[in-house]
């Protein structure tokens, strides 16, 4: 299978400060970087033609956190996968239980903070059992997480691997807003494009929606963030 190593360097992430401001500005990129790939998975599944057996929501989920064990080093992506937790678990937090809408496309928050840490966590056991004590995995799911883990690599390692030998388009990026986040997702898109090449141009942008949202949209073969998404992350943040 293959391991690719991301250049990139996420303010705060690496810097090793305790400053609130970098660590407010870790915590956004690293949700913006783990629903971006959740829209990514997105992406493959439509592009690639690839069978979903289950939610698709659910299967973009595992994609995004395959790709932050993959893509990065160890010691990064267990920041990444902290954060991207931590950015469910702060959704969940926000909900009243009476309120959750197991309705919808979307697992519940709280489980899909559960489902990233297992995941996480199964990728790695031995060097990642703190992070599974620190975020209270059960030891009930915590004994299937390492065959979670498995399950889920075989299931998308083939479309990683197509994307990587394709020969085919690259992605491209397009702002029409500015700031650290949108540096931090150009240049995200650049790093992916020195490993994965698109059965067909797929564009990633950034700006204003009126809304506090981000999608795949198959029509355009565009996927869209939203500024209003990361003043929404800014909010989950806590000290």
């Amino acid at each position: 299978m293959l391991r690719f190593l991301a250049t990139l360097v996420c303010a705060g992430l690496l810097a090793g400060t305790a400053e609130a401001d970098d660590d407010r500005a870790a915590f956004v990129e690293a949700n913006v970087l783990g629903i971006f790939y959740h829209e990514l998975g997105h992406a493959m599944i439509d592009l690639l033609d690839l069978p979903i057996f289950g939610q698709e929501e659910d299967a973009a989920d595992v994609a995004s956190i395959l790709m932050i064990d993959l893509l990065w080093e160890d010691a990064t992506a267990l920041d990444l996968a902290y954060a991207t937790a931590d950015g469910f678990y702060a959704e969940a937090r926000r909900v009243d239980a009476d309120d959750v809408a197991f309705w919808g496309i979307h697992g519940p928050d709280a489980q899909r903070f559960y489902n990233t840490v297992c995941l996480f966590y199964g990728g790695n056991p031995e060097s990642r059992r703190d992070f599974a004590e620190y975020m209270e995995l059960p030891t009930e799911r915590a004994e299937t997480c390492a065959e979670e883990y498995d399950l889920a690599l075989k299931s998308w390692g083939a479309a990683f691997e197509t994307l990587s030998d394709l020969d085919g388009a690259k992605l491209t990026f397009q702002s029409d807003a500015s700031g650290y986040w949108v540096d931090f997702l150009a240049a995200e898109v650049a790093a992916l494009n020195e490993h994965f090449t698109w059965p067909e141009k797929l564009t990633v942008s950034a700006g204003p929606c009126g809304e506090a949202n981000a999608w795949y949209d198959p029509s355009a073969v565009e996927i869209r963030f939203c500024s209003e998404f990361v003043l929404h992350l800014d909010s989950l943040f806590v000290p």
